[in-house]
């Protein structure tokens, strides 16, 4: 859907027969009950495909297929929403984009080396994961103290932290928010397992009990995290839309299916009037879910005046509209719609998790209207 260019094309024709093999529905479901699943081997493979690459400069080892990075992971995560795939996908990228951006030499030299080759992962620790966007002071404090900085508090919400080896985190304290990169093994870090509506996404609390780091950890200058958080949830605002796209679709896809082999009455399910409306209905929001997140992919990845407002859209619209038009194809299945056994539920879970993942679409469409009201739209 989101690939127009030849190369742009093969990138999506190379990740689409990766998931395929390593990923199959039955892979999904195998993976309900693990406590973890990553894969290190499969994502190594993952990023030399160019998964982790794509946001990071290109003098530092990134790079892009068609200009821009973020259009051309939106393939990926179109691809990930349509197979209900596991990996660390929106955290890896969040962390790596933040590293790219605002790291120092020595985060170039090894953390973030690291990402871009798929020999460690990372997870993005935002505040508002799982709540309302701009909710107040982080949950984290920090306390500088000659060249040391220890951090304190709980981040909720925090997908795969388990297998992350590195954490960005967001603390508060003079002169303001602070982005800092904490190793996941260092003293006083703990974590909670959480339960999810995703069958192979595993998420964690967070707790930081007097966590010891160099102030080198630092990403960005002091005070700047407010306006760095917000660039880097543009960035998995469009992500997370491109998952919602690629699981309606495929669970469109399914339906439409269905209601044409279905019969009912001797006649195809899919000859009914009502039927034909409601597919009518839905095949419309899935093609301006991936018009808006392809815009928006499009503002944010090339640094439009206006890219937080699409981004804010994007969100908005596919977090809303996706959920609910994948509901309508279970329903449209009828009671075996509503089994276990079905795959539909997957692609739903999928859907539900990123549409609420950094605040749900009603935060994002406030966000939204905050910048229009100020004019920041353009």
């Amino acid at each position: 859907m989101f690939a127009e260019t030849e190369d742009q094309q093969l990138f999506e024709s190379g990740t689409r027969r990766f998931l395929e093999a390593h990923v199959p529905v039955a892979q999904v479901r195998a993976l309900a009950g693990a406590p973890s699943t990553f894969d290190p081997a499969s994502w190594q493979q993952g990023a030399q495909l160019g998964w982790t690459a794509l946001l990071a400069p290109d003098d530092l080892g990134g790079g892009s297929i068609s200009g821009n990075g973020l259009a051309d992971l939106l393939i990926v995560a179109y691809q990930f929403g349509r197979h209900a795939a596991p990996g660390p996908l929106l955290g890896t990228n969040a962390v790596a984009a933040a590293l790219g951006r605002w790291g120092t030499p020595e985060h170039h030299a090894w953390p973030l080396r690291e990402l871009l080759a798929g020999d460690a992962v990372a997870t993005w620790a935002h505040a508002s994961a799982g709540g309302a966007l701009g909710r107040g002071a982080p949950p984290v404090t920090a306390a500088i103290s000659g060249g040391s900085v220890v951090l304190s508090g709980r981040v909720a919400d925090v997908e795969g932290a388990a297998d992350a080896k590195y954490l960005l985190v967001t603390a508060g304290g003079p002169p303001g928010p602070t982005q800092y990169l904490v190793p996941r093994g260092a003293p006083g870090v703990g974590l909670a397992p959480l339960g999810g509506v995703d069958l192979v996404r595993r998420f964690f609390a967070v707790t930081l009990d007097r966590v010891a780091l160099p102030t080198s950890a630092r990403v960005g200058d002091q005070g700047a995290a407010d306006a760095h958080d917000a660039d880097l949830l543009d960035l998995v605002a469009v992500l997370a839309a491109g998952e919602i796209v690629g699981a309606l679709d495929r669970a469109f896809g399914v339906t439409l299916e269905w209601t044409a082999n279905r019969y009912s009455f001797g006649r195809p399910l899919g000859s009914y009037q009502e039927i034909k409306h409601r597919m009518a209905d839905m095949r419309t929001q899935l093609e301006a879910a991936g018009a808006v997140a392809s815009r928006a992919a499009f503002a944010v990845g090339t640094g439009a005046p206006d890219a937080r407002a699409w981004a804010s859209a994007a969100m908005a619209y596919a977090g809303r509209h996706g959920p609910e038009a994948i509901q309508d194809c279970i329903q449209l299945h009828g009671g075996i719609g509503v089994t276990y056994d079905h795959d539909l539920h997957l692609y739903l879970r999928r859907a539900v998790l990123d549409a609420n993942l950094f605040g749900g679409p009603s935060a994002f469409a406030r966000r939204l209207g905050a910048l229009v009201a100020s004019g920041a739209a353009a």
